[in-house]
């Protein structure tokens, strides 16, 4: 993975894999899913020594046992300036204290601390909120991110799983008052989990926020490991799969069958070469099958796949939606005449090397 890019409207540069660390640990969230230190370390050097630079882990993730983990993985590895550390903060860490949760500046500041401690390190490169919490004010994270910005102790600022509003007024709070941008807005988006392409993916290629894709492979129902059975077994026991994912299901294993990959390398670089999309979060349970991910960016989706995975994959517009298609826009706007924002060209990729 020798490709590294600009992270929204930023100068952060990383890779497009970015590797997820929730299975790092034993204790709390999927713990039946959880790695050792010493089965979490190879899966952490192969993502290193294959030029992966973005990693993603959460004060949430096993109890914050996945942040002692890593810190200590990368002490080890001695690379900690080479990465792009990100964490994030929301979940509560004591249920008895109100101001122990949620998104308001008490509490970040606080969980901040204590991630940098399990960390073993005195900054994060990228600090995101969690999840929204419905009630904190946008102002107030803001300014917050703004604060510990200026005390060195983030570099960079995002958000994560909010609505498409929040962002946004977020993002415009930051540019109106000279405050630290958003640079990055984590999201679930996969071939058979499309929701964010109406409104996230052009409100964050407009306002300059640079999305993070999570769960590319459906949960893992993307994986290779399920077809046509109307169920689901192991991690996704009791599922049920339905016609739309039987659909993008068959479309998917047709593809790779004719590229002569894995199904669950398709479904990953088709998600990071969408529109809006600056990295994907991969995790593993083994350094093999991370490997065997990774290599998602050895090779380009043909045209006529892509347009065959995203017929087979197409979600109902909502109705207002359907309004801002081409087709819609040219009835209402310029019948007969072909208008556009830009020519074919105009602002072409600068990559500072050579391309492969």
């Amino acid at each position: 993975m020798n490709h590294y890019y600009l992270l929204g409207r930023s100068g952060l540069r990383v890779s497009r894999l970015a590797l997820g660390t929730m299975n790092f640990g034993v204790d709390g969230f999927h713990a039946a899913y959880g790695k050792s230190e010493e089965e979490a370390e190879p899966i952490f050097r192969e993502y290193v020594e294959n030029g992966g630079n973005l990693i993603d882990t959460a004060d949430f993730y096993t109890a914050g046992e996945s942040e002692r983990i890593l810190g200590r993985l990368i002490a080890r590895a001695g690379n900690r300036e080479r990465l792009v550390l990100t964490g994030k903060f929301t979940n509560t860490i004591d249920p008895s204290d109100p101001n122990a949760s949620g998104n308001g500046r008490k509490h970040i500041v606080r969980a901040l601390d204590a991630t940098l401690r399990r960390l073993g390190t005195d900054y994060l490169d990228l600090y995101l909120l969690h999840t929204w919490d419905r009630i904190t004010p946008v102002e107030e994270v803001v300014r917050t991110f703004d604060d510990l910005v200026r005390a060195g102790k983030i570099r960079y600022a995002g958000l994560s799983d909010t609505p498409a509003w929040y962002a946004a007024r977020a993002q415009t709070f930051a540019e109106a008052h000279a405050l630290t941008p958003m640079v990055n807005l984590q999201l679930p988006y996969a071939l058979n989990n499309r929701g964010i392409e109406p409104e996230f993916a052009p409100m964050a290629q407009s306002l300059g926020i640079g999305i993070t894709a999570w769960s590319p492979l459906g949960g893992g129902l993307l994986s290779g490991k399920y077809r046509g059975d109307a169920q689901a077994n192991g991690r996704l026991a009791g599922r049920e799969i339905g016609a739309h994912d039987r659909k993008v299901l068959d479309a998917l294993a047709e593809v790779a069958t004719e590229l002569g990959r894995p199904m669950a390398q398709v479904a990953i670089n088709w998600t990071v070469t969408q529109p809006g999309v600056a990295s994907a979060i991969v995790g593993a349970s083994s350094a093999g099958q991370l490997r065997s991910n990774m290599a998602a960016l050895d090779f380009d989706l043909p045209a006529e796949a892509r347009e065959r995975l995203d017929e087979a994959s197409a979600p109902q517009t909502p109705q207002l939606y359907t309004m801002f298609t081409p087709e819609y826009q040219s009835w209402i706007v310029s019948p007969g005449l072909a208008i556009g924002d830009k020519p074919a060209g105009y602002a072409r990729p600068v990559l500072n090397a050579a391309s492969r």
